[in-house]
């Protein structure tokens, strides 16, 4: 944080010289010292093929959904909005941020709301049609929120959200519990929302 916070101190005085970069250190030193970050506990991993189809996949969704609504916009075509109601499938305050921050990030759709101790997101979706329907919208942020967790999930993380570990969607998903949960594997002490 602190090399980071220096170089961004350097580029914003735009002249890299010794007084400019122990002026950022010592800004750097001074800002973490006085307001540290909360500590956010992160044991998943780090896949590649999982990272690269989230990036893939996020651009083409960036992509796609800004022309869709640019020739809404030049038709000049009255769009029919809607706020729906997404149940995560993880347990993570790390995860449910990050699907919130990038569902937001595509166009077309912000969220609104974010409950964390259920792990709900409230979504204001611009228009329901160019979403493909409600069902749509609310699947496309689940599969959001499933890239996310095939990139950055431990594998316990992944069983609880009730998926196969593995960086692939074809990993699929763990059979259903007879409660309607994921299923847990024997003497797994269940998450804070049991009957997802």
């Amino acid at each position: 944080m602190i090399v980071w916070l220096t170089a961004v101190w350097v580029l914003l005085w735009g002249d890299i010289n010794a007084a400019n970069i122990l002026a950022g250190l010592g800004i750097a030193l001074l800002v973490t010292t006085a307001a540290p970050l909360p500590f956010a506990p992160f044991d998943g991993r780090f896949r590649l093929w999982g990272v690269a189809r989230l990036v893939v996949r996020f651009a083409y969704d960036v992509i796609v959904a800004s022309l869709q609504i640019s020739l809404k916009t030049i038709r000049r075509q009255q769009p029919r909005g809607a706020v729906i109601r997404v149940r995560l499938r993880s347990h993570s305050d790390t995860f449910l941020t990050a699907t919130a921050g990038m569902s937001s990030l595509v166009p077309g759709s912000i969220v609104v709301e974010a409950h964390r101790l259920t792990g709900t997101l409230y979504l204001h979706v611009f228009d329901v049609e160019l979403a493909g329907g409600l069902e749509h919208a609310h699947r496309t942020v689940l599969e959001q929120e499933e890239r996310i967790l095939r990139a950055f999930a431990s594998r316990d993380q992944l069983i609880d959200a009730g998926y196969a570990p593995g960086s692939s969607p074809r990993a699929g998903r763990l059979p259903a519990a007879s409660t309607g949960g994921a299923a847990r594997p024997a003497g797994r002490a269940p998450g804070r929302e049991e009957g997802r």
